[in-house]
């Protein structure tokens, strides 16, 4: 199975698209990359990072797989660096998604109850614009509140729902735990233990990992349930072993156990 991840290339400190790509290949699939911005650093916790969009080099790029008569089973998009680029990849999923595959939205908006910079009310009704195309949405509870103005999680979710048929509500936390909200069918969430502290780039290891447990076949509930596993013990092996943690997750010494769960999930 081929996927597509859109998303930014942070050349330091591990999200984005220098996640996506390994996380995605490791389990099983061919995964293809189209960045929206370059930059030296993530932006969270770094200063005085580079930023060099790439608006004009993604357009040429589409315009040379479409003589490759590129398909994709799955298109995952991450951060959006404008206006422009959500209408572009809109564009991108009518032309390179193949008839009955998935279309996965990370609404990367804020954190903290707060824009990231740059962005605005009218960049998320645009955001939101995008969602409404999507099969699965992976807002966190700061982008559920920004998406729908309301930080009541069964309130947000019904709103999201309106808009796509999977929303999911990460590290949505209700006082003293952490819950996953999700639709399936109605309203449901799952119970995820709490972890304090920020943990930079954990929301592109979840849905990363989601992506590709879903492109292997599990159902939205394991899917969920296998990723929020893996991103848990990556979290807790970070804050053993992690002296800055705006350098990323140690991700990469818990997926040995996250793809022996996915391979014996994808059998049954």
């Amino acid at each position: 199975m081929r996927v597509l991840a859109i998303n930014d290339i942070s050349c330091v400190g591990k999200c984005s698209l220098t996640v996506a790509l390994p996380v995605l290949t490791a389990c099983g699939l061919t995964c293809d990359i189209l960045p929206t911005a370059l930059l030296s650093t993530h932006t969270g916790g770094f200063v005085g990072y580079t930023f060099l969009p790439l608006d004009d080099e993604m357009k040429k790029i589409a315009d040379h797989w479409e003589t490759l008569g590129l398909k994709y089973d799955l298109i995952y998009s991450g951060y959006l660096g404008s206006r422009a680029q959500i209408a572009f990849v809109k564009d991108i999923k009518r032309r390179f998604l193949r008839q009955g595959g998935i279309f996965a939205v990370d609404p990367v908006l804020g954190d903290n109850f707060t824009f990231y910079k740059g962005f605005d009310d009218a960049f998320a009704r645009e955001m939101l614009s995008l969602c409404a195309e999507a099969d699965y949405i992976l807002p966190n509870e700061t982008e559920s509140f920004l998406l729908t103005g309301t930080r009541d999680f069964s309130a947000a979710l019904r709103a999201l729902h309106d808009v796509c048929p999977h929303p999911v509500i990460t590290g949505a936390k209700t006082q003293d735990k952490y819950e996953i909200c999700y639709y399936d069918g109605g309203e449901k969430r799952m119970p995820i233990p709490c972890v304090e502290g920020s943990f930079h780039g954990a929301g592109d290891v979840f849905a990363s990992a989601f992506c590709g447990c879903l492109m292997r076949g599990l159902s939205q509930e394991r899917a969920l349930a296998v990723t929020a596993k893996f991103c848990y013990n990556a979290i807790l092996r970070t804050r053993r072993e992690v002296t800055d943690r705006k350098y990323g997750l140690n991700y990469e010494r818990e997926i040995y156990p996250f793809l022996t769960e996915l391979e014996r999930e994808a059998k049954n």
